[in-house]
C-alpha cells in the first residue's frame, strides 16, 4: 500500500465526513432530509446534478471502453449528453411544478391512488439498486488498484461510508459532496486531457493518425463496429441512454432541491454545459490510455478497462497524479452512491411507509427514522449484488439501468403531463410492463448467458439476442400505459386541465414543505 494514495484517500473520506457532520446539524425535518430544504441555487444544483451524472461509468467505464474499442466507446458519451435535452425540454419544469419530494409525488398530483404511488416507489428502488451496482463495481476495482485492498473489502468500505452519509446528512450532505466532487473531477479531467494533447503536440489530427498505428485495432480503432457489431443493439443502447436520464430517480429528485421551476431549468442548463465539457474530454482520456498505457496493461489491471483513466494518470503524471485521479474517482463513486441510496430510501420512507402504510400521517421523526432504516437495507442489498458483478464494465451496467428507467418511468412521466386520456390503471400498467419487460430481457440476454464458461454470469445460450433491451422494452412500457388506459374508465378531464396548467406555469404550486410542518405552523 503506497503512502501517497492512502493519504489522499483518507483526505477525501475526512472531507466528506466533515460535510456530513455539518449537514447533520441542520437535518431535523423531512423537507431537509429529502430535499435539503429546497434552498440550492441554480448553479449549485447544476453542479450537484453534474456530480450525480459524472459517475464511475463516465469517468472509469467510458474511458476504458474508448481505450479498448475506440469509436464505439464514445457512444456512451454522446448518449449521456444528448439525454439532457430530453430532461430540459420535457421533464424538468413539469416535474418541479407537480412534485414535492419524489417522482411518485408528481404522479400522485394527478393520480392519488395508492397503487400508482406504490409502483413508482418500487421502480425507483429497483433502478437505484441497478445503477448502484455499477458504482460499487467501479469502487472495488479502483480501491484494489489504489490501496491493494481486496475487491470485496473495498465494496464493503464504500457501502458503509455511503450509508453513513445518508443516515446522518440527508440531501444537504449529499448535495455538497456532489458539488465538491464535480469541481475536483472536472479539474482532474482537464489536467489529464491537456497532458494527452501535449503528448500529441497539441494536434488532434496527429493524435488520430498515431492511434491508427499504436493500437492493436490499427485503422479500425476509429471505425464503428469494434464493440457494437449489431446495428440493432447499437440503436437499442442509444435509445436507452438518450431517454433513460429522464427516468432516473436520483436525477429526478434533484429538481426538488431548488425553490421553483425556473431555477430547476437553470440547473439543467448549467449541468448540460458542465457535462458536455466533461464528455468531450473522455475522448482524450480514452485515446490517451490507448496510446500511452496500452491495451495489454489496461486489460491486465481490469479486463473490462475500468482502470484506464487512473493508469493514464500514472503514465503521464507519475505517482502523485495517479493518487489524485484515483482519489477523485473514489470521491465520484462515494457521491453518486450516496445520491442513489437517498433516492431509494426516500421512495420507501416517503411513498411506501408514509403515504401508503401510514396514509400520510407519519410524523417527521418517523419518516426520517424509516428513511434511515431503508438506507441500511438498500445498502446491504446493493453490496450483496455488487459482489457478483465485479467483472462487468461499469458503463455497460449503467446502460442497463438507463434501459430500465427509460422503459418503466419515462412513459408514465410523459403521459401524465401530456395525455388527457391517461389514467391510474394505465400508469400502473405502464410502470409494471416497462419494469418487468426490461428486467426479463436482461436476464435472458448475452450479458447473463454465454455458451463459453467464464464469459458471462451463467453458461448457456441466450434466449434474447440483444445486450441492451431498450428498443423492445421502451415501446412495451408505452404500450402498457396506453392499452391500460384505453381498456379502463376515462379519467377526470378537469383534473388533467388543472395538471396541465400547473405543470407548465407552476400556478397553485407551493414550495416543498411537509404536511406535518404545515400543521405545526
Amino acid at each position: 500500500m503506497h503512502s501517497l494514495p492512502f493519504v489522499l484517500f483518507l483526505a477525501i473520506v475526512a472531507m466528506t465526513l466533515v460535510i456530513t457532520y455539518i449537514a447533520a446539524r441542520k437535518t431535523n425535518s423531512a423537507s431537509e432530509f429529502y430535499t435539503g430544504g429546497g434552498g440550492l441555487t441554480g448553479w449549485q444544483n447544476g453542479l450537484a446534478i453534474a456530480g450525480d451524472y459524472m459517475s464511475a461509468a463516465s469517468f472509469l467505464g467510458i474511458a476504458g471502453s474508448i481505450a479498448l474499442a475506440g469509436f464505439d466507446g464514445f457512444f456512451y458519451s454522446i448518449g449521456f449528453l444528448v439525454a439532457y435535452l430530453v430532461v430540459l425540454y420535457l421533464v424538468a419544469e413539469p416535474l418541479r411544478n407537480l412534485g414535492k419530494y419524489t417522482m411518485a409525488d408528481m404522479l400522485a398530483s394527478r393520480f392519488p391512488e395508492r397503487g400508482v404511488r406504490g409502483c413508482a416507489a418500487v421502480n425507483s428502488i429497483v433502478i437505484s439498486i441497478f445503477y448502484m451496482l455499477a458504482q460499487l463495481t467501479g469502487a472495488g476495482g479502483l480501491i484494489h488498484l489504489l490501496l491493494g485492498i481486496e475487491n470485496k473489502t473495498a465494496i464493503a468500505i464504500v457501502g458503509v461510508l455511503m450509508t453513513v452519509y445518508v443516515i446522518f446528512g440527508g440531501m444537504r450532505a449529499t448535495s455538497w459532496v456532489q458539488i465538491i466532487k464535480a469541481v475536483l473531477l472536472i479539474a482532474g479531467t482537464i489536467v489529464l486531457s491537456l497532458l494527452v494533447l501535449a503528448k500529441f503536440g497539441w494536434s488532434v489530427p496527429h493524435m488520430f493518425d498515431q492511434l491508427q498505428i499504436v493500437t492493436p485495432l490499427k485503422e479500425k480503432f476509429l471505425w464503428p463496429g469494434n464493440k457494437f457489431k449489431d446495428p440493432l443493439d447499437t440503436l437499442s443502447l442509444n435509445l436507452a441512454l438518450v431517454l433513460g436520464t429522464a427516468g432516473l430517480p436520483h436525477i429526478l429528485i434533484r429538481f426538488f432541491t431548488v425553490k421553483d421551476a425556473p431555477t430547476a431549468r437553470k440547473s439543467v442548463v448549467s449541468a448540460t454545459w458542465l457535462i458536455g465539457i466533461f464528455y468531450v474530454m473522455t475522448m482524450f482520456l480514452g485515446f490517451g490510455a490507448a496510446a500511452f498505457v496500452g491495451h495489454d496493461a489496461i486489460v491486465a489491471a481490469q479486463k473490462e478497462g475500468n482502470m484506464a483513466a487512473p493508469l493514464l494518470a500514472k503514465a503521464l503524471g507519475g505517482d502523485f497524479l495517479f493518487a489524485f485521479i484515483s482519489a477523485v474517482a473514489f470521491a465520484t463513486i462515494l457521491a453518486v452512491v450516496t445520491g442513489l441510496v437517498l433516492s431509494a430510501a426516500s421512495a420507501f420512507a416517503h411513498d411506501i411507509y408514509n403515504q401508503i402504510i401510514k396514509r400520510g400521517k407519519a410524523t417527521e421523526q418517523e419518516q426520517i427514522g424509516m428513511a434511515r432504516y431503508a438506507s441500511v437495507g438498500v445498502s446491504i442489498i446493493s453490496i450483496a449484488l455488487a459482489l457478483f458483478a465485479g467483472s462487468l464494465n461499469v458503463a455497460f451496467l449503467v446502460s442497463l439501468a438507463f434501459a430500465v428507467a427509460a422503459s418503466a418511468n419515462l412513459p408514465v412521466i410523459l403521459l401524465t403531463i401530456y395525455w388527457r386520456r391517461f389514467n391510474a390503471t394505465g400508469a400502473m400498467a405502464g410502470m409494471a410492463a416497462g419494469l418487468i419487460s426490461s428486467l426479463v430481457l436482461v436476464a435472458l440476454s448475452p450479458n447473463v448467458w454465454d455458451p463459453e464458461a467464464g464469459k458471462a454470469i451463467l453458461q448457456g445460450a441466450p434466449l434474447f439476442h440483444l445486450k441492451n433491451p431498450g428498443i423492445y422494452s421502451i415501446p412495451i412500457g408505452f404500450l402498457g400505459a396506453i392499452i391500460g388506459s384505453l381498456v379502463s374508465k376515462k379519467p377526470d378531464e378537469a383534473k388533467f386541465d388543472e395538471i396541465l396548467v400547473r405543470a407548465h406555469t407552476g400556478m397553485s404550486h407551493t414550495p416543498a414543505v411537509d404536511e406535518t410542518e404545515m400543521v405545526s405552523h
